[in-house]
């Protein structure tokens, strides 16, 4: 499929879907996967209905997706060892969407032989589309974005993360951590776009990561651990760091280790 009819994929999805139940979700279309972490019919009907039109289109890509997973763990294993696969957020920012506010965002990430070649970010309240191919460049709403430029003193570099202990205790080096959106969908969007200069996650979900982190790529970034070393669809281990260069990310991530351990 052609990139721009996959980004069409997304757009149904949201709008036959996520949008009519946007703020008008009822208590039993609200369930818990585990403490704390929201799934909502929306999330399962929406990656439903990507999973079947992609698989359709791509009979011999394994299809990752994030509540398929929460089911069977096994999707993962399997997903892993393919060589053409597609991770999907259906609803990124989930606990957004159940209260109600429009950071919240539809995913699709397209991995080959270890490498993501294009990943899609579509935001339906802000009407916002992010599309990114490897070499190729990343765009939003069919605009190319400028490559990024940040600081080269890692003391002026603007930071978020959604983790409470580094936003309680700022790393030394660094300026204090800004609270970030609560949606992978909606932070590397607002870093591709230049309006913080890295985000640190301690959680590292492919279907989180894979999409953005090419779309900061495509615009001179970088996603990698602490350590300096790649972010991949197969590892799992705790802390991914997304900065706008990747000049900054030995002293970024070095500071933020010496935190969080």
């Amino acid at each position: 499929m052609e990139t721009e009819e996959i980004l069409d994929l997304l757009r149904q999805a949201a709008d036959e879907v996520i949008i009519p139940r946007f703020r008008a979700l009822s208590e039993d279309q609200v369930q818990e996967k585990s403490p704390g972490d929201l799934v909502t019919v929306a999330d399962r009907e929406a990656e439903i209905f990507l999973t079947k039109r992609l698989q359709d289109a791509y009979p011999d890509a394994a299809v990752l997706g994030e509540e398929a997973t929460s089911i069977d763990p096994r999707v993962l294993e399997r997903a892993s060892q393919a060589p053409h696969v597609f991770t999907i957020d259906p609803v990124d920012g989930t606990r957004n969407f159940v209260e109600g506010s429009p950071d919240y965002a539809v995913m699709v990430g397209e991995v080959r032989n270890g490498q993501t070649v294009r990943s899609w970010i579509y935001q339906p309240q802000h009407q916002r589309a992010y599309v990114a191919e490897a070499g190729a460049g990343a765009w939003c709403n069919g605009k190319r974005i400028k490559p990024l430029n940040p600081p080269a003193d890692p003391a002026r570099l603007v930071g978020a993360t959604s983790n409470r202990k580094l936003l309680k205790q700022p790393p030394q080096g660094l300026a204090p951590l800004e609270e970030a959106w609560w949606s992978c969908g909606i932070d590397y969007p607002r870093l591709a776009g230049g309006e913080v200069d890295f985000l640190v996650y301690k959680n590292d979900w492919p279907w989180d990561h894979v999409p953005g982190a090419l779309l900061v790529a495509e615009v001179g970034g970088a996603t990698g651990r602490l350590d300096g070393s790649a972010y991949d669809l197969v590892t799992r281990r705790p802390w991914v760091l997304t900065t706008a260069s990747r000049q900054v990310m030995g002293p970024v991530g070095a500071a933020l280790a010496a935190v969080v351990g």
